[in-house]
């Protein structure tokens, strides 16, 4: 523990120093990082999904900064400090986790789920709501999922997970009723729904749908570079070649994933 201790001192003594002698540091605000800290948190995630240990350790430095240098601006502004952004996390650990640090007793993982999501409706500092807490910035698929595990929390939730795909079924029939009345914005709803309920099941068979999203988006830019390359070395035109054609180089490219 010394060890750690020891380096997370010289990274708020480093931040200490670059805030004063720095010309790019010191101008920095909350504001100028915000967008900063996002691409940063886009570049973690990528690192998880690469599974590249390297890269996350280096991607976890960057944004252990970031929290630092908001700590550090929040100080300035006699607000709050890094101290307390700790004793805050602490705190809410040791609430939240009854089971762990009291004697609240709990069968599984959905238990931990419902027992966070009563406690944090009754802390005296959060809205009521089950849902105050998803963040409107959110990119939508990210929010939709995020929505979902959060009324789980308190119980809404489908008795039997296969239960969820007869409420796809219904709304691809709803999106597909929709498609031959040709009327867009109803369209556009039924797409909304079908996502909605789409994600919905991801999550209830513990599949986060973002990562496999993107899984996919990478599949298929991986297979795309392929049958590009093999086009141009072949001194053809993907304008030029018909789906057909274009099919079986896009199979030739699956034996690579």
């Amino acid at each position: 523990m010394k060890k750690e201790l020891e380096a997370f001192e010289r990274l708020l003594e480093i931040m200490n120093e670059l805030r004063v002698k720095c010309p790019w540091d010191r101008k920095q605000t909350l504001e100028s990082l915000r967008t900063l800290t996002i691409e940063e948190t886009y570049e973690l995630a990528d690192a998880i999904i690469k599974n590249d240990l390297n890269e996350l350790k280096k991607e976890l430095g960057d944004l252990m900064l970031h929290i630092v240098f908001y700590a550090k601006i929040g100080s300035e502004k006699n607000a709050f400090d890094i101290t307390d952004v700790l004793q805050g996390i602490n705190e809410k650990l040791i609430r939240r986790h009854p089971h762990v640090f009291s004697n609240v007793k709990v069968k599984n993982p959905k238990e931990v789920e419902e027992n966070w999501e009563e406690i944090k409706m009754q802390e005296k500092d959060r809205n009521n709501s089950v849902l105050s807490g998803v963040p409107d910035s959110l990119p939508a698929l990210v929010k939709a999922n995020r929505v979902q595990q959060k009324v789980r929390g308190v119980g809404f939730d489908w008795d039997e997970r296969h239960q969820i795909w007869d409420k796809v079924k219904e709304e691809l029939s709803e999106l597909q009723h929709e498609i031959e009345t040709e009327n867009k914005e109803k369209i556009e709803a039924e797409f909304g729904d079908l996502f909605f309920s789409l994600i919905n099941a991801a999550r209830l068979y513990d599949i986060d749908p973002e990562t496999a999203l993107e899984r996919t988006n990478k599949k298929f830019i991986k297979r795309f570079n392929y049958l590009e390359e093999q086009t141009i070395k072949k001194g053809r035109s993907l304008k030029k070649m018909n789906l057909d054609e274009m099919n079986k180089v896009w199979e030739a490219a699956k034996k690579f994933d």
